[in-house]
């Protein structure tokens, strides 16, 4: 288990060394500058719908459907980040419940 982690640390200090050694003028490139603030966007979607269509129980699945088309349909009305999570919470609850 050590071995594993000491080799998880070491890689993600490589690959942060690797990003921070990349020349200054790869990253003033237009494309790099559009696309570097989306990554974070498309890896918590991705997670997002890993966590909510890899269910082992189709009710769960179900529950954390709804709970994300909730979601969305709140963020679409543009509400707050916390009511949204909110709201997103209190279906997935409510579905639980019944």
């Amino acid at each position: 288990m050590w071995a594993g982690l000491l080799v998880a640390s070491l890689s993600c200090y490589t690959l942060k060394l690797a990003g921070l050694s990349l020349p200054q003028r790869w990253l003033q490139d237009a494309r790099v500058q559009r696309t570097v603030p989306m990554i974070p966007i498309a890896l918590l979607a991705a997670l997002v719908g890993t966590q909510t269509f890899s269910a082992g129980q189709h009710l769960a699945l179900d529950v954390r459907a709804a709970a994300l088309v909730v979601a969305i349909i709140a963020v679409v009305l543009r509400a707050p980040f916390l009511l949204v999570v909110a709201v997103a919470s209190a279906t997935a609850a409510l579905l639980r419940l019944l």
